[in-house]
């Protein structure tokens, strides 16, 4: 019997794949756990050749048997197989009904924002990541949206800041680069009932450590970049969320705006999601190693971790959180001249941006990740010469507390 058409077999591919979404969708309360679902979510063998990996559909446009009439895809904008397997990956982890994933992070927050009407108010925390406060400020600001920034450590700021046009609350918890904790459940019940929609940064935490929806987040949006690619080798971003008319109106923009995501980044997203829960596990295990070994330094004024006993909103972070992942913080009793000492003096951790990668890095906010941040908005927060931000990798823990104390003692 000869074997059918290869078009044919791609067609019961691409239908099963849509089936298996849609059982990620229902979020089934048999769902596996955490180290199952990153490696199976979403992705099914290739049935032509039983290819254990989701091919990568490098196309930009598909075969119609008729105008009009197709086998579920018809421009990689709109959507493409490896993107479709991603999402419905990441939209498992996230016990969430839908994901829309976007070529950046930056792109993601853009499409929440461009869900809302000109003469919209939107709370943001006011420890945000640089490039998310730079986009607020400097772009949509212009275009009849007005964006109040609020220290959403104390719930009450944020009942506080409400407005009759208030339509959007941006939380990021831990908080980049200060790590503060927000009490996610306290703050997005404040904004649901004023009738605005709540959105939680969860890049810092990753799914495997915090489950913002099920605290009662409208939307979660993650940096794919960071933790869930992991390797410091692509760009990404992606929101997730179980309100099926927002879902809508997302997926509008990411099809109409085409900041999407080519099908090789979806592919190795899908490749990294795979050790996600294992990597997060050994970034948790060597931040706290580092943090408890800074609070003993000579010259480190201040620790900046959750996972501490003494950080202010350790309880809440507790609460909420299963694992605090591998950002820390410290301050340098120093001038910004012995900051720069120190980097020099480093040789495990390299100086640059981003972080959630296997490598160890380290980052000078001011200067760098949050230099366009509002220089008085800068020093009122309290990101200042001294500050600086790890992102412990999955390294020996020896190895990077020694660097560290080398380079500090000069």
């Amino acid at each position: 019997m000869r074997n059918p058409p290869y078009w044919k077999i791609i067609a019961r591919f691409l239908k099963r794949t849509a089936k298996k979404k849609r059982k990620h969708d229902m979020n089934d309360s048999q769902k596996p756990r955490f180290d199952t679902l990153c490696v199976h979510a979403g992705v099914e063998p290739e049935p032509v050749t039983g290819a254990i990996m989701t091919p990568i559909f490098q196309t930009s446009t598909y075969v119609q048997q008729g105008p009009g009439e197709h086998k579920g895809y018809d421009y990689s904008r709109g959507g493409n197989p490896t993107r479709t397997a991603l999402e419905a990956s990441l939209a498992a982890l996230e016990g969430a009904s839908h994901a829309i994933s976007f070529a950046s992070g930056l792109a993601a927050v853009q499409a929440v924002v461009q869900t809302l009407e000109p003469g919209a108010h939107v709370i943001v925390c006011d420890d945000v990541y640089g490039g998310t406060g730079r986009l607020f400020r400097r772009l949509y600001a212009k275009y009849g949206l007005s964006f109040e920034f609020v220290d959403m450590r104390d719930p009450a700021n944020v009942a506080r800041a409400l407005r009759k046009e208030t339509r959007l609350v941006w939380v990021e918890t831990p908080t980049n680069p200060l790590l503060h904790i927000v009490d996610i459940a306290a703050v997005c019940d404040i904004a649901r009932k004023a009738g605005a929609l709540s959105v939680v940064d969860n890049t810092f935490a990753s799914p495997i450590f915090q489950s913002p929806l099920s605290l009662g987040a409208d939307v979660v949006m993650h940096s794919s970049t960071k933790y869930l690619g992991g390797h410091s080798d692509l760009i990404g971003g992606v929101l997730m969320t179980s309100n099926a008319n927002l879902a809508e109106q997302l997926r509008f923009v990411q099809f109409a705006g085409g900041a999407v995501n080519a099908p090789h980044e979806c592919f190795l997203l899908l490749r990294s999601v795979k050790t996600l829960a294992l990597r997060m596990r050994k970034h948790h295990e060597n931040a706290l190693k580092v943090a408890e070994a800074l609070v003993g330094m000579k010259r480190v004024k201040e620790v900046l971790f959750p996972g501490l006993a003494t950080h202010p909103q350790h309880d809440v972070a507790r609460r909420q959180m299963s694992g605090y992942a591998g950002m820390v913080s410290m301050r340098l009793d120093g001038s910004f001249d012995d900051v720069k000492t120190f980097f020099s003096r480093l040789r495990v951790f390299a100086l640059a941006e981003s972080l959630g990668g296997v490598e160890s890095l380290v980052n000078h906010p001011e200067t760098m990740t949050h230099a366009s941040v509002p220089p008085d908005h800068r020093v009122k927060i309290g990101i200042t010469h001294d500050l600086i931000r790890f992102s412990v990798g999955i390294e020996d823990s020896d190895d990077l507390v020694e660097d560290i104390r080398r380079a500090v003692n000069f």
